[in-house]
């Protein structure tokens, strides 16, 4: 029997409707901007999100860190939350790559609150970076897949406004939060200067993401992405699989959050196991109370067939995604209940 795998949604087997659409793919060289697949689904992108247009690159971390170069200059400072993702999982390119300092802010569940924004905006003073850029996140990774209501951003992006300071999202899971919410992604990303997707994590394409804004943000984009080696050839093989997720997989995502709250009622009644979140999509983080140590736990579990990831001391994160079949949860809560 299969272990059930809960490391994460990017773990997902290309449909064969995908497949089939990759074989088949008109394609051409996407740096003349000659591959219509590529063309195709950079256009709907925008259009799903509600922006000029989009960009079509290799990676989340691609996404977010030419969203930064193109916003900001060299020795400014990103203001990000301390937990973000920009800042904890893309291996230290805010300083490597966009030569920015970041501002790292404490949050509540992965928000910082608009008076922390308002008082950490640089004033005009050559002793400080200049305030270059401030980024959020929708689904909040590190906060459990936390779902934000656009309300919950509004202070935020007018204290930006006021100080025309650019605000980029980072969407990677945007299309749960749209689901979690009932309501379009293009409602949820009004306001921001840039936002970017994720097309692998929850919507079973093999790789990419879009990165997404105005026609003039999107043209320097461009240049960024060839500076970072994103630049592909016949990429159309890839964006085709990108088209039939964004075409088939974004209403289904609800199966995902179902399954992610079944199985979080499981651990509700264990012993050894609470809930670090409410779970608002498809990801759970788990506080572990048990003898073992997470390390010993994970592969543990491993070896019972539950895969997990840990997330700190005394914490495993279980994300839900479509490869899982009816009767995973059960299994999976049968599995974690032992410890």
């Amino acid at each position: 029997m299969n272990p059930v795998d809960l490391r994460s949604d990017t773990i997902t087997r290309p449909t064969a409707k995908m497949r089939k659409a990759m074989f088949e793919a008109r394609v051409g060289d996407d740096v003349y901007g000659e591959d219509p697949t590529v063309n195709a689904l950079e256009e709907m992108a925008a259009h799903r999100v509600g922006t000029e247009a989009a960009l079509f690159v290799p990676s989340g971390t691609m996404s977010n860190q030419i969203a930064v170069m193109v916003h900001t200059r060299p020795g400014q400072e990103v203001i990000t939350e301390a937990t973000a993702h920009i800042f904890l999982y893309e291996a230290g390119a805010l300083g490597r790559l966009g030569s920015v300092q970041v501002h790292i802010l404490e949050g509540e569940r992965g928000l910082f609150s608009s008076k922390a924004l308002q008082g950490a905006i640089r004033g005009d003073n050559i002793h400080f970076p200049p305030t270059g850029l401030v980024t959020l996140e929708n689904t909040h990774n590190r906060a459990g897949g936390r779902v934000f209501r656009k309300e919950e951003f509004r202070e935020h992006l007018e204290i930006c406004s006021e100080h025309n300071i650019p605000v980029h999202l980072d969407g990677a899971r945007i299309f749960n939060a749209a689901v979690a919410l009932n309501c379009s992604p293009a409602s949820l990303v009004e306001g921001f200067d840039s936002v970017s997707f994720c097309l692998s994590k929850g919507l079973g394409a093999p790789v990419g993401s879009l990165l997404c804004g105005s026609k003039v943000f999107i043209k320097e984009a461009r240049r960024c992405r060839k500076i970072l080696g994103g630049a592909m050839r016949q990429a159309g093989i890839l964006a085709a699989a990108g088209i039939v997720a964004l075409e088939d997989m974004t209403e289904r995502l609800q199966e995902d959050h179902e399954r992610a709250k079944e199985l979080a009622e499981i651990l509700q009644e264990s012993e050894n196991f609470s809930l670090g979140f409410p779970v608002d999509s498809n990801i759970i983080v788990a506080a572990y109370r048990g003898n073992l140590s997470t390390e010993a736990l994970v592969s543990s579990l491993a070896k019972d067939g539950l895969l997990v990831n840990p997330f700190g001391p005394g914490e495993i994160r279980l994300v839900t995604h479509m490869d899982l079949e009816d009767g995973d949860m059960k299994r999976a809560g049968e599995i974690l209940v032992k410890y």
